[in-house]
C-alpha cells in the first residue's frame, strides 16, 4: 500500500511540474492580449476554480479560520501581491520571447530559497550549499560582465517567488485555502482593470468561443498544477519532491531553444552552465543529507 502511495505521489509530482513547464505553450496562444489582461483573466477564473475546489474538498473551514486572523490576512495580502507580480512578469516574458530568462529564474529560485533561509530564518548552510549558491552568483556575474546584460527578468522572477515562499512559511495555512484568499484579495483590482482598462478582446460577448475558452481555461492552467503538487506533497517526502522542481524550467528551456528559437548566446549558455552545476551540487548534497537522516532514524528505531 505504501509503495502505491509513493508511486502515486511521484506521478502527481511529474504532472505538476510538467504542467508548469508546458504552461508557456498555453499563454503563447493568448499573445494577442497584453500581459495585464491575461493576468486579469488568470485571477478571475482562478477564483472560480479555487472556490469550487475548496468547497468540494471540504476545506472551507480552513479558509474561515484564516479570515479571522488579521496577521494571516496581512501576510497573505503581501504574498498575493508578490504572486500577482510574478505571474504578470512570467506572462510578459513568455509573450515577448524571454522564455529563456523565465527558465533561468526558476532554476535560480531553489538556490535563492537556501540563501533566504540563511538570512531570514537563521538556517545554517552546509559547505556544498554555500558552493552551489556561489556558483549560481558567479554564473549571473558572467552574464553581466561578458554580455553586458543584467538578467533582470530571471532575477525578479526568482526573488519574487522566493520571498513569496518565505512569506507563506510564516502562516499556518494550507496551500489551497491560502491561494484562494490571496487570489480573492487580488480580485477587486482585476475586476476594476477589466471594466475600465482592458481592450475589446477581454469582452467575452464579442469574442469567438475559442478565445473565450482559452481565457477561462487560464484558471484551470493556474490551479491544476497546484492541485497535483498538493496531492504529491501528501504522498511523498517534501525533500523528495524537491528533486522534481527542475522539470519545469528544463521544459521551458527546451521549448525556448528548440520550439520558439530564442537565441542562446555564449554568455547566456555559460550562465546556465554554472547554474546547472550549482543545482547538481545542491541536489547531491540534499540527497546525501536525506540519506543520512533516514539512516539515523532507522538506527534509532
Amino acid at each position: 500500500m505504501q509503495d502505491k502511495t509513493i508511486k502515486a505521489g511521484v506521478l502527481f509530482a511529474l504532472a505538476a511540474y510538467g504542467m508548469w513547464g508546458f504552461a508557456p505553450m498555453y499563454f503563447k496562444l493568448l499573445m494577442e492580449l497584453p500581459a495585464p489582461e491575461i493576468l486579469v483573466h488568470r485571477i478571475v477564473w482562478s477564483v472560480a476554480v479555487l472556490v469550487l475546489l475548496v468547497w468540494t474538498m471540504g476545506q472551507k473551514n480552513k479558509v474561515i479560520d484564516a479570515l479571522k486572523n488579521s496577521r494571516v490576512l496581512l501576510i497573505l495580502l503581501a504574498s498575493g501581491l508578490l504572486l500577482a507580480a510574478n505571474w504578470l512578469l512570467f506572462i510578459w516574458a513568455i509573450n515577448n520571447d524571454h522564455l529563456l530568462d523565465a527558465s533561468l529564474g526558476y532554476y535560480i529560485n531553489p538556490l535563492l530559497n537556501v540563501f533566504l533561509g540563511r538570512i531570514f530564518l537563521a538556517e545554517k548552510l552546509r559547505r556544498m550549499q554555500k558552493l552551489a549558491v556561489g556558483l549560481a552568483v558567479f554564473g549571473v556575474l558572467v552574464l553581466i560582465f561578458s554580455y553586458g546584460q543584467v538578467p533582470w527578468i530571471a532575477l525578479i522572477l526568482a526573488v519574487s517567488f522566493g520571498i513569496y515562499g518565505l512569506l507563506r512559511k510564516q502562516v499556518a495555512v494550507d496551500s489551497l485555502p491560502g491561494l484562494l484568499i490571496e487570489t480573492v484579495m487580488m480580485l477587486p483590482f482585476a475586476l476594476v482593470y477589466w471594466v475600465f482598462f482592458t481592450s475589446e478582446l477581454s469582452n467575452l460577448f464579442n469574442n469567438e468561443m475559442t478565445l473565450n475558452l482559452l481565457l477561462i481555461g487560464a484558471g484551470i492552467v493556474t490551479t491544476a498544477p497546484l492541485l497535483c503538487f498538493t496531492a504529491a506533497a501528501r504522498r511523498i517526502r517534501y525533500s523528495t519532491l524537491g528533486f522534481f522542481q527542475y522539470i519545469g524550467p528544463s521544459i521551458m528551456f527546451l521549448l525556448a531553444v528548440f520550439l520558439y528559437g530564442e537565441p542562446l548566446h555564449e554568455a547566456r549558455l555559460m550562465t546556465f552552465g554554472f547554474v546547472w552545476c550549482a543545482l547538481l551540487l545542491f541536489s547531491a548534497d540534499s540527497y546525501r543529507a536525506y540519506s543520512q537522516q533516514k539512516m539515523a532514524l532507522a538506527n534509532t528505531n
